[in-house]
């Protein structure tokens, strides 16, 4: 006479007793030998085995610059983002380095009446930018500066270069764009960003650079920067929207992937500490790509688009701001990025502190 072992012995037994009806009508054939389930069952055990970390480090914040005192202004089309005369942009600069987050970008709003088709206010060693990185580097040393370098904001044009008969020239443009980044070296810029896409441009500034002593001042490649749309709500924060026509003879054809190598590859060559992905969240798959070419580190460039639509979404009640922005800022790493420049940068720092 066999005697059955007591009930406690069997897995079923911490089921419901519907559950061990259905347990038990399954065959042993359908049982799953490898059930994934399992590493999923607790929070502890999802946060044990998870692949992807996002932390504070991983993060940039752009911020905006404009001249005056003790103004500040909500870009409109950015809810939560604003324009900083620098007294208080100083503040804010704190703020972000409190929360841990160790690097900004700056960008200025520059006065209609100092724009001009050279972009010429963009080497004046007294302009916005370099009075802007002094203060902060005197008032915040710790943090990390990064300074872009391009004309549309300076350019009463509104492109990235200079205009000729409605070409943007490449070679006159990047004759500019050096003084610029000197300027900014010799105000205590950590990196400079080069977004203009010209030609040449990053050669060309790693070789200014080290010619006048430069050679610790980094430089951030925006290597695959596509001529995209998600770029509205900036244009309106810096008013640099072009005066005529798009930029899609310099920035790159959205439908390209394999030429982001080769733009990489270019930089590289040319000296770039960091190559960066600009829009990310419609290139995931550039970014995928360019972290499997290079040792680099990969930037991502959470654009103003995209961030708009997620306040703006949230503010209808469609969707949870905090899980949808964190969850995109985790695939924009999973898909390869190392530093992810981001509006969301402050809103992240807290929300991963708890």
């Amino acid at each position: 006479m066999s005697i059955s072992p007591p009930e406690s012995a069997h897995p079923e037994s911490v089921l419901t007793s519907g559950a061990k009806v259905a347990a038990k009508s399954v065959s042993p054939v359908d049982v799953p030998v490898c059930r994934p389930r399992r590493l999923r069952r607790t929070d502890a055990l999802r946060r044990m085995v998870r692949e992807t970390v996002l932390t504070v480090d991983d993060l940039i914040y752009p911020l905006f610059v404009m001249e005056g005192e003790g103004l500040w202004e909500e870009v409109p089309s950015m809810p939560d983002c604003f324009r900083y005369s620098l007294d208080l942009l100083l503040d804010e600069v704190k703020v972000v380095h409190d929360l841990g987050i160790g690097a900004i970008a700056l960008f200025p709003l520059i006065p209609h009446h100092l724009k001009d088709n050279a972009g010429t206010e963009s080497y004046n060693p007294d302009g916005l930018i370099p009075r802007a990185v002094r203060a902060i580097k005197q008032a915040v040393p710790q943090i990390l500066v990064i300074t872009d370098v391009a004309l549309d904001p300076y350019s009463s044009e509104g492109h990235d270069g200079i205009v000729n008969t409605g070409q943007i020239l490449n070679d006159e443009t990047v004759a500019v764009l050096v003084k610029q980044a000197l300027v900014q070296a010799e105000a205590g810029a950590d990196f400079v960003a080069p977004s203009d896409m010209m030609d040449g441009r990053v050669g060309a500034i790693r070789r200014a650079l080290d010619a006048e002593g430069w050679i610790n001042v980094g430089i951030l490649a925006y290597s695959a920067k596509y001529a995209s749309a998600y770029y509205g709500p900036f244009r309106d924060a810096l008013e640099s929207a072009p005066k005529f026509g798009d930029k899609k003879t310099y920035q790159m054809d959205a439908a390209n992937a394999r030429e982001a190598l080769k733009e990489m590859n270019l930089d590289i060559a040319e000296g770039a500490d960091i190559v960066m992905v600009k829009p990310a969240l419609a290139y995931l798959d550039v970014i995928f790509r360019i972290k499997q070419h290079t040792n680099l580190p990969v930037a991502a460039y959470n654009v103003s688009g995209e961030y708009a639509m997620v306040k703006a979404a949230a503010a209808q009640g469609w969707i949870d701001e905090r899980t949808v922005m964190l969850e995109t800022l985790t695939s924009m790493k999973r898909a390869g990025a190392d530093v992810i420049l981001t509006y969301f940068a402050k809103e992240a720092a807290l929300a991963l502190q708890q």
